[in-house]
């Protein structure tokens, strides 16, 4: 049984402390074993005191992984609108995909994780308000518009992005999100949807509980939910000692076990899966590419 299903692996991002030269090498592995896309999660901060964690930063890692990759696909997952400027950052995806040759799919969401505001100091409330204002100017800076708004947020004066991408490319957008005001926002503009694997107890067999925000969304709004890429995050197993902190029904077993969880999705009308790996390293994204080659088979 073969799948076009895209596959992708999430780098790590609290699990550990992963050093630079480390992540590079995962990067390059994912790519020589012809997984289709790289993910990198954009948040700062979680816990305090004894307790916190914190990942590097989101944007820097993903241009030094458009300068050490090819081919692969890269992608914040996903930038919250909410704590970033949303001309910054569209900036800020533009030079990524310069630097990617056009391989980068921007996602994008509201935030929810309120540690990291209350400790960096952005705001925290109406954050669904913020993002609607901050989407806008996002998808306008990126389709190549001159962007003045004096909103309740946001302030900007003849803003535009210059050097203009390569060929008048506008880099995808990607929603992380299955509320109902996120979806009716953003699926008008957004080439790809995503959920996280909680949002469907990361059971391959109840996706489509998943899904069903997603397709009600396109009925009301008159989109063919055929037109958006629809993912999702998958959690899996390698024998990892000490399970990931909020794990929920991994998937375990061999490589066929999970080739058929990724087959189920796929005949779902899961577009792309990204793997959330337990325990990250080198060695289970080569064992990915293994599992990425089976369903292709």
């Amino acid at each position: 049984m073969t799948s076009k299903v895209k596959i992708g692996v999430q780098l790590p991002e609290v699990e550990r402390v992963v050093r630079w030269p480390e992540i590079k090498q995962m990067a390059i592995a994912a790519e020589a074993g012809g997984l289709d896309s790289l993910w990198v999660g954009d948040h700062y901060q979680y816990g305090h005191g004894d307790n916190v964690r914190g990942p590097w930063e989101a944007w820097t890692q993903l241009a030094a992984l458009a300068a050490v990759t090819e081919r692969i696909a890269l992608g914040p997952f996903v930038a919250s609108l909410t704590f970033h400027n949303p001309a910054v950052i569209a900036k800020m995806a533009s030079t990524v995909d310069e630097i990617s040759g056009g391989r980068l799919m921007l996602g994008v969401g509201a935030g929810w994780n309120q540690t990291e505001y209350c400790a960096f100091g952005f705001p925290y409330e109406r954050r669904v308000d913020r993002f609607e204002e901050a989407f806008g100017v996002v998808r306008r800076l990126l389709a190549g518009d001159e962007v003045s708004l004096d909103g309740e947020f946001i302030r900007l004066e003849s803003c535009v992005l210059h050097p203009p991408t390569a060929d008048g490319r506008v880099v995808p957008l990607m929603i992380g999100s299955s509320g109902r005001r996120m979806l009716d926002i953003t699926l008008p503009h957004v080439a790809a949807w995503n959920a996280w694997f909680v949002d469907y107890d990361n059971q391959p067999d109840q996706v489509g509980r998943a899904m069903r925000p997603l397709l009600d969304a396109c009925e009301r709004i008159g989109r063919d939910p055929n037109s958006i890429e629809k993912s999702v995050a998958l959690l899996v197993d390698f024998g990892s000692t000490e399970p990931r902190a909020h794990s929920i029904n991994p998937v375990r077993g061999g490589r066929q076990q999970i080739a058929d969880a990724i087959h189920t999705l796929s005949d779902a009308g899961i577009d792309h899966v990204q793997l959330v790996l337990d325990p990250i390293t080198e060695a289970t994204i080569e064992e990915s590419a293994e599992v990425a080659r089976l369903v292709r088979a």
